[in-house]
């Protein structure tokens, strides 16, 4: 296999975007027109993989109880009872969010708050993880 044209040692890419602050955290945006791909919220993402593995823990005997699980982790038991509620929100729900087609306005405090755990009964949500 023949090469046309030797391969350049330096490549040099020009991306316009402007660095912005929110809540503290720097982030890149991209000039209006841009496409781009959704942002994982990886706080949201990284709750719902903690929910299910503490909920494993639990219902696999390895932990008792919640009390004794959450001091383990060396958090509260009110908050890993908050966010083990993650576990009752319908699947297309957690699948969307995993697949960052939540809206980029959902928060994780959002899907802390209480919810309705019949998951017919959470149009709401699904509205805001489905954007």
């Amino acid at each position: 296999m023949k090469r046309g044209a030797p391969i350049p040692e330096t490549v040099t890419l020009y991306v316009p975007f402007r660095v912005v602050k929110r809540g503290g955290r720097k982030e890149m945006q991209l000039p209006d027109g841009a496409s781009s791909q959704r942002k994982m919220d990886n706080t949201l993402v990284k709750a719902l993989a903690r929910a299910f593995r503490w909920k494993q823990l639990l219902e696999s005997g390895d932990f008792a109880t919640i009390a004794e699980l959450a001091e383990r982790e060396g958090i509260a038991p009110s908050y890993m009872t908050r966010v083990m509620r993650l576990t009752l929100l319908a699947p297309d729900i957690v699948e969307a969010i995993v697949e960052a087609q939540q809206p980029p306005d959902a928060k994780l405090a959002d899907f802390l708050a209480p919810f309705p755990v019949e998951w017919v009964a959470q149009p709401w949500l699904r509205s805001r993880a489905q954007g």
